[in-house]
């Protein structure tokens, strides 16, 4: 499996014994990104039996603590592994003082750099590129500053010119806005925050959240693959509900549960 998503977790901010808070891996030909990383992340990591080692960058959408009060935790046990590569992390400008207050007060004797690249997007724009995939971030309608992420494969020796080239976009929590299909337009798997099902619509828009509908018509706009819910609210317990709702609009639309792991295209 060359380009696949692990799942590690579909709460929202209050999370539940059966779901952890956000963070997912992306797996490309043998490397790993981190996409968020709410509490409890680096024992997701070791249950799903993926390597810190190989995390090659992390990607966080937003300072809400759901979406990264596991990263300082994490980057601690990178060094308790030995990890000595540079560690990238990419983010809203504001996280750069989350690490500073981390090397202060934590960092003594860590082996490995922190590379941290603020991101500023006001539309899709390229961030970072290797040679197996391209990443760009793209801004949300979200309470604070919020980004979202679309990967795409490059040729390679692995996957030359000609080939399919998959593609993954995570977008975080966000109310719809008319651009969102442009910067997630034809991907393979797309990822959509559904904190609510259609009966609170309205509180969605009043927290800037998205319900299963929305995200469905954002994917069903975009031309995605396949569409992929999480980040439910604590009150919705059966995910029967988000997808009686999405199918009608986006069929190809799988209501994600931690541990659930999907390759891209899926198959």
């Amino acid at each position: 499996m060359n380009f696949t998503l692990t799942v590690l977790g579909t709460a929202s901010a209050m999370p539940r014994a059966d779901r952890n808070q956000s963070a997912q891996v992306l797996q490309v030909h043998g490397r790993l990104f981190l996409i968020d990383c709410g509490e409890n992340t680096q024992r997701r990591i070791r249950e799903e039996g993926l390597s810190f080692a190989k995390i090659e960058a992390v990607f966080i959408s937003h300072l809400h603590g759901d979406h990264v009060f596991g990263l300082l935790g994490l980057i601690s046990t990178m060094g308790l592994y030995g990890r000595v590569e540079p560690l990238r992390i990419f983010g809203p400008a504001a996280l750069e003082a989350m690490l500073v207050f981390f090397r202060k007060y934590f960092g003594e004797g860590l082996p490995f750099e922190l590379e941290f690249h603020a991101v500023k997007a006001a539309s899709l724009q390229k961030i970072y590129e290797n040679r197996n995939v391209s990443v760009s971030a793209f801004p949300l309608n979200h309470k604070i500053e919020t980004y979202g992420y679309r990967f795409d494969s490059v040729p390679s020796l692995k996957n030359p010119v000609g080939a399919h080239q998959p593609s993954f976009a995570y977008v975080s929590d966000t109310a719809a806005f008319k651009e969102l299909p442009s910067y997630v337009k034809g991907v393979d798997l797309l990822y959509h925050e559904s904190t609510y099902t259609a009966e609170f619509e309205e509180q969605a828009l009043k927290r800037f959240h998205s319900t299963s509908r929305q995200a469905a018509r954002c994917a069903a706009d975009a031309g995605a693959g396949a569409l992929v819910l999480g980040h439910y609210s604590s009150r919705c317990r059966n995910l029967q509900v988000f997808l009686d709702e999405a199918r009608p609009i986006f069929a190809n639309t799988r209501a994600a549960s931690d541990g659930d792991v999907f390759e891209i295209p899926l198959k």
